[in-house]
């Protein structure tokens, strides 16, 4: 609470200016941390228009004052926790592009959704899902994570392949758009089938037709 705040930042005379504004950074960068933990519990169990920042505050163990020095209110902390889980997302997708064998690529982004929805459930539902979609900053945010990573894949494809930057990019959005939707379907169906069979039928479907086109070298 507020005075557990004061008391964390108390510091003893023989205490250095530049200790002291360490460990101020230290307890925002801690609170800020705690603040996102609990928002994100609320914003995946109540929806972003149903939660409030009492709840949050109170959720994370703080007074809604404390919160506000954080956040300026509930979209910003909103999207700060969006932007985590999207920042997790099209940094996996770029990994899986570092892979070596172009099939090997297809194989390593297609996983990268396959496993961001298993593995971060609750991430996936706000970036997909959740209510607060309709946010225009919501949107946009979603939107430049999907172009971001088809424009990694169409990179790849432009360079490997004979195509131009506009059909590669054609080939990247159906990679996209199909390990996307598959992943959540079958995350959604209950994991019906073992990911790995899942993750298979998608990443068949897309090099076979990746495959059809002429390489600069060969694989």
């Amino acid at each position: 609470m507020t005075s557990a705040t004061v008391n964390y930042t108390e510091s003893t005379p023989s205490t250095s200016p530049a200790d002291r504004r360490a460990l101020r950074d230290l307890h925002r960068r801690q609170t800020r941390h705690q603040a996102l933990t609990a928002a994100t519990t609320i914003f995946v169990t109540r929806g972003y228009h149903a939660a409030t920042m009492d709840e949050i505050a109170q959720c994370a163990g703080y007074s809604k004052p404390v919160l506000y020095n954080q956040f300026s209110g509930k979209l910003e902390l909103y999207l700060a926790v969006l932007q985590n889980y999207i920042d997790t997302l099209v940094n996996s997708v770029q990994q899986a592009l570092r892979a070596t064998g172009n099939r090997n690529r297809v194989s390593a982004a297609v996983y990268a959704y396959f496993d961001f929805v298993d593995d971060e459930t609750q991430g996936y539902r706000l970036v997909f899902d959740a209510d607060g979609s309709a946010e225009p900053s919501v949107q946009w945010r979603v939107a430049r994570a999907v172009d971001t990573c088809v424009d990694a894949i169409a990179d790849v494809i432009a360079h490997d392949t004979e195509l131009d930057f506009h059909r590669a990019r054609l080939f990247a959005a159906s990679l996209v758009g199909a390990s996307q939707f598959a992943a959540r379907y079958w995350l959604t169906r209950g994991r019906s089938q073992p990911k790995a069979d899942a993750a298979a039928a998608v990443i068949n479907l897309c090099w076979g037709g990746l495959a059809q086109i002429p390489l600069h070298t060969t694989d």
